[in-house]
């Protein structure tokens, strides 16, 4: 069973990598640096500003730096337990795939996937009362997680896991946020 997944897996990311091009090779190595995406984070703060106040703003901050770093270190912590090797670096996929930027650490789950759509979560949550598409928002994960793919980093398992445990993140931390707010607010 776990080398029938492993297959699905396999064959999911070689079919996504190799839509890849050398020509938009570059765009893809823009698109994963997180300090790229600079001017969106700008944005989604000068919106939640405008919405919640520098009180709240501070204290959303505050929450997502944890939250981050709560995602950076189960991440971290896991890669090392489970120490699957990138799709670049595996000897049954690295000859199926466009390797793109090569990464010597560990693959599974998505570091990328998790902070991004943690980040999110929180963030949708908070703004979805004062925006009606604020649901845009995900584009940003989606994007950004694909890019891993593309790049040949990470498998599509590695994605929807780290989706899955930032969501879950994401919501948890949104909680405390509503806990703080009635309680201080």
């Amino acid at each position: 069973m776990v080398e029938y997944l492993f297959e699905i897996d396999k064959n999911v990311l070689i079919f996504l990598n190799n839509l890849g091009s050398e020509r938009f090779d570059f765009l893809w190595l823009i698109i994963t640096k997180q300090l790229n995406w600079t001017p969106f984070f700008l944005v989604l703060g000068y919106l939640l500003y405008q919405k919640i106040g520098l009180k709240k703003l501070a204290v959303l901050i505050i929450l997502i730096s944890i939250l981050l770093t709560v995602g950076n270190e189960t991440v971290e912590f896991v890669k090392h337990a489970v120490q699957r090797l990138r799709p670049c670096n595996d000897p049954r996929v690295s000859a199926l795939i466009r390797v793109v930027k090569p990464s010597q650490s560990f693959s599974f789950f998505s570091g990328h996937a998790t902070n991004s759509i943690s980040t999110m979560v929180f963030v949708f949550l908070v703004l979805r009362k004062y925006y009606k598409r604020s649901y845009l928002i995900f584009l940003y994960p989606i994007i950004f997680a694909f890019s891993r793919i593309y790049l040949g980093l990470h498998f599509p398992s590695d994605i929807l896991t780290g989706y899955l445990f930032g969501a879950t993140l994401g919501f948890l931390f949104y909680m405390a946020y509503q806990s703080i707010q009635k309680k201080y607010f």
